[in-house]
């Protein structure tokens, strides 16, 4: 009898052909490019989008010298002898907006707010704190240095400095200090365009009958959601059965319509998985298995400027690849400049985690910090790559990295807590 040699498989170790997990993201970036094009948004539409082009300052920030705090513009040549008890005579007020009118002399102070303009022949502000009030006059008891609460003029921007850069993720504070300039509207890149779309034919929407073997789609719902954090032009092509011809043409469409399509399920070896086939045909496939648990049959492909990302069925790799590969790309593709360095804790493990060398695991996890300032992190219990309540009980990923091996109680394990993904 010849020898049987059973077919590579998701449980081997070092299967070949699978890429790791870094090789597999690095190969994506380094295929990726920013989109092409750019518009003129208002302001107040900026929020979300993507510099494209470095924003000068045209004032200076400050614009003019004023106080940081509440309470008395000086001389700090009359300050010598402060510590004596030196009476000074409040001859003026200064408001923001509203400098005062008088010339400080000898002697004498100018009632001043936050903000405003410093008087001409000041260069000191007392905090009203610190100084004793009388109708008309204030009394100092300490020293004060010269130049103390005051905020000089293009302290923090000057004319023609650089405020924000080409790459910049604009954010509200980004939005408010472009408003602070007198800036109304931003030239950022266009929209990156993404289109979704479920293979299967046992992939039902909701709202249809479910007959033995269906399943309702969650995955166009897990994505579109996940989509919503930046701010793309997303298309939703449906659900896809398992019709070559019928595949191919909504490939097709999505492909012409689109700078990234992701497509769920169809990606594996199973005589109805027409996704890589098809890929194939139109482009090329860069990879289609990475040594990663869930989501071994994730396929990247490109064709020109167009990328695609064969995601694998099950719910649970759906959103684990989405995170770990698709997240990344797309932030390549909407031209953010900021590293794609996610916040990484070290956590105490509070479960024994089961694993093979071989492959990076993603584990769902609650990272929590204890009294003592201390990280932890349980599993949500059963990790299957179908279970997508362990992901919804979860806060943070486990990540197991290629090399370990089973993970005992109190070892230390590094997590990405999901809000490093917002």
């Amino acid at each position: 009898m010849e020898k049987f040699n059973p077919a590579p498989s998701c449980s081997d170790i070092d299967e070949y052909g699978s890429l790791r997990a870094e090789q597999a993201l690095e190969l994506i970036l380094n295929r990726l490019a920013p989109v092409r094009g750019a518009e003129w948004v208002p302001l107040h539409a900026a929020a979300g989008r993507v510099l494209a082009d470095d924003i000068l300052s045209g004032a200076n920030v400050p614009a003019h010298t004023n106080s940081a705090v509440d309470g008395y513009a000086l001389r700090s040549s009359d300050l010598s002898c402060a510590e004596s008890g030196l009476e000074f005579k409040v001859i003026d007020t200064a408001l923001a907006g509203q400098p005062a009118r008088s010339t400080l002399k000898p002697l004498t102070a100018i009632r001043i707010m936050t903000g405003a303009m410093i008087p001409e022949g000041a260069d000191t502000v007392l905090m009203q704190e610190h100084a004793e009030i009388t109708p008309d006059s204030i009394r100092i008891h300490s020293k004060y240095k010269a130049g103390e609460n005051i905020r000089a003029a293009g302290e923090d921007l000057r004319i023609g400095e650089v405020v924000l850069r080409t790459g910049r993720l604009c954010g509200p504070a980004d939005v408010g200090l472009l408003a602070s300039l007198g800036f109304g509207e931003a030239r950022v890149r266009r929209r990156v365009r993404v289109g979704v779309l479920s293979t299967g034919s046992e992939i039902k929407g909701i709202g249809t009958r479910l007959d033995a073997g269906n399943v309702f789609d969650s995955n166009r719902y897990t994505l579109n959601s996940a989509l919503q954090q930046f701010s793309l032009d997303v298309s939703d092509y449906g659900i896809v059965p398992d019709d070559k011809d019928l595949l191919e043409n909504v490939m097709a469409t999505a492909q012409n319509e689109n700078d990234l399509v992701i497509s769920t399920g169809g990606v594996s070896v199973g005589e109805a998985d027409h996704t890589r086939t098809i890929l194939q045909n139109r482009g090329e496939i860069l990879f289609s298995k990475v040594a990663i648990k869930p989501g071994r049959p994730l396929t990247f492909a490109s064709a020109g400027s167009k990328s695609f990302f064969g995601l694998p069925g099950n719910p649970v790799a759906v959103m684990v690849t989405y995170y770990q590969f698709v997240w990344p790309a797309l932030r390549k593709l909407m031209g953010i400049t900021a590293p794609d360095r996610l916040l990484t804790i070290q956590a105490r493990a509070l479960d024994r985690i089961r694993k093979k060398p071989g492959r990076t695991e993603y584990q769902r996890g609650i990272l929590e910090r204890t009294e003592t300032g201390q990280w932890t992190v349980r599993v949500t219990g059963r990790q299957g790559s179908g279970i997508l309540r362990s992901m919804s009980l979860a806060n943070a990923f486990i990540v197991l990295p290629h090399d370990a091996g089973t993970i005992e109680t109190g070892d230390e394990v590094a997590v990405q807590p999901f809000e490093a993904f917002r």
